[in-house]
């Protein structure tokens, strides 16, 4: 009753590639998929599945259409880790290491102490901006606001749980911009991959037993 890869990544397709072609067009393949795979044995519930996923994705769609201005959205995620709350917050602040955990970040550049550039993968498109670090209290927390291109703000705290281990929360304020990401928003994609980011975070840091840098300077709140 399982559908193939090559039939979900179409489902998924149907649903979220969205101005590049017509939904029809997917929409047949999709059919001509889910035929090939009932030639191939696959269970006549697993195909209705495939059909409710499909329709699924069409309503959620037209849905994302419909609406207005985008409205800023928040994710809150957090990690606990096998390591000195200070090892943690140190290697928090090798800004330009973001790339090794964070998936869609392809590169981070720290300008000076409080501004960085940012250039990721953003609803299938490369997006670059600048962000400013608003407060950085060292062990405590760390929050930024961009100041151009894709909007988003958020912080990220630190938390002693004994010498030994800690817990990392991060918050993350946005506005999602055109259709592509407003549905990947409504699909939970973007608390996915700060889950993802985190436990990678986790992993790389664990791993490895150390950090890889530190800053230890202060920003005033602003």
């Amino acid at each position: 009753m399982r559908l193939s890869p090559l039939t979900i990544a179409a489902v998924v397709a149907a649903g979220l590639l969205v101005g590049r072609r017509t939904y029809h067009h997917y929409h047949d393949s999709i059919l001509d998929e889910i035929e090939d795979e009932v030639q191939s044995g696959l269970s006549t519930a697993a195909v209705f599945g495939a059909l409710g996923a499909m329709a699924a994705g069409a309503w959620l769609m037209s849905t994302q259409l419909r609406k207005g201005p985008a409205e800023d959205l928040t994710v809150e995620e957090s990690v606990e880790l096998d390591v000195p709350v200070s090892t943690a917050y140190n290697q928090w602040t090798q800004f330009e290491d973001f790339p090794k955990f964070m998936a869609t970040v392809q590169e981070v550049k720290q300008i000076d102490d409080t501004h960085l550039h940012w250039r990721a993968l953003v609803g299938g498109k490369v997006k670059e901006w600048d962000s400013e670090i608003t407060e950085q209290i060292p062990d405590k927390r760390i929050a930024w606001r961009s100041i151009n291109g894709a909007p988003n703000s958020g912080v990220v705290t630190f938390h002693k749980i004994s010498d030994n281990r800690c817990r990392v929360m991060l918050q993350m304020d946005y506005t999602p911009e055109g259709v592509v990401e407003r549905v990947g928003d409504a699909v939970g994609a973007v608390k996915l991959t700060t889950k993802g980011n985190l436990k990678k975070f986790k992993s790389l840091l664990e791993s490895r037993g150390h950090e890889s840098g530190a800053w230890r300077g202060t920003v005033a709140e602003h």
